[in-house]
């Protein structure tokens, strides 16, 4: 057997390993986008919400704002077609009306919990709580991916089919809510603005 010359093999490993970057450069699962959401800390988005129900022969619309904070507070106000809010932090649940207000423990309203969670989890990049609650499959780049989350409690299956979040770097585009009943909602979101980590003011040292 005729080895190359030293000279002659290492331009070609060189080679080898230029074309496997590409390859690994395609790997984009649940870590990296975890990982590229987490960078951003908080932020604020309008959104414009369109629900099928089956018993409904028109599509309903709705539209509002959404923000968020890392490590766990998500609000969505809703402005149209009347002023409703939901506000997580923590495990609260508080949920305003008119000028009713309900607060409860998220983990006593298991539905709103996993719901919560696939929204709040991917844009804090929470891998954890994505993964205690769902089995993910992400696919895409992060100039454009997706993942689908498919409630892991059978409990849970019964009422949501499942959650489809759609995103481009580390903004959340479009999530999509399939009911087990058929029911159809899809949530169009448009970045107002965010705050990377590294934009954050540095925490104050005492003198």
């Amino acid at each position: 057997m005729r080895l190359l010359p030293r000279r002659e093999f290492w331009p070609i490993v060189g080679l080898l390993l230029a074309l496997a970057l590409p390859l690994q450069a395609r790997a984009f699962d649940l870590p990296e986008l975890s990982r590229l959401m987490s960078q951003v800390k908080s932020g604020e988005a309008v959104f414009t919400e369109k629900r099928s129900v089956a018993m409904l022969e028109r599509t309903l619309e709705s539209s509002g704002r959404l923000t968020f904070s890392a490590p766990d507070t998500f609000v969505r106000e809703t402005l149209k077609p009347r002023p409703e809010k939901v506000s997580v932090v923590g495990n609260i649940l508080t949920l305003t009306s008119g000028n009713r207000t309900r607060t409860l423990r998220l983990d006593a309203v298991p539905e709103a919990a996993v719901m919560t969670e696939a929204i709040r989890g991917t844009l804090t990049g929470n891998r954890q709580a994505i993964e205690r609650n769902f089995i993910a499959n992400v696919s895409g780049q992060p100039q454009r991916w997706t993942m689908e989350l498919v409630p892991i409690e059978p409990q849970i299956r019964e009422l949501v089919r499942s959650v489809q979040i759609a995103g481009q770097q580390s903004w959340v585009r479009e999530v999509t809510v399939v009911m087990a009943d058929g029911d159809r909602s899809v949530m169009s979101i448009e970045q107002v603005s965010s705050v990377p980590a590294s934009s954050r003011p540095a925490a104050s040292t005492p003198n």
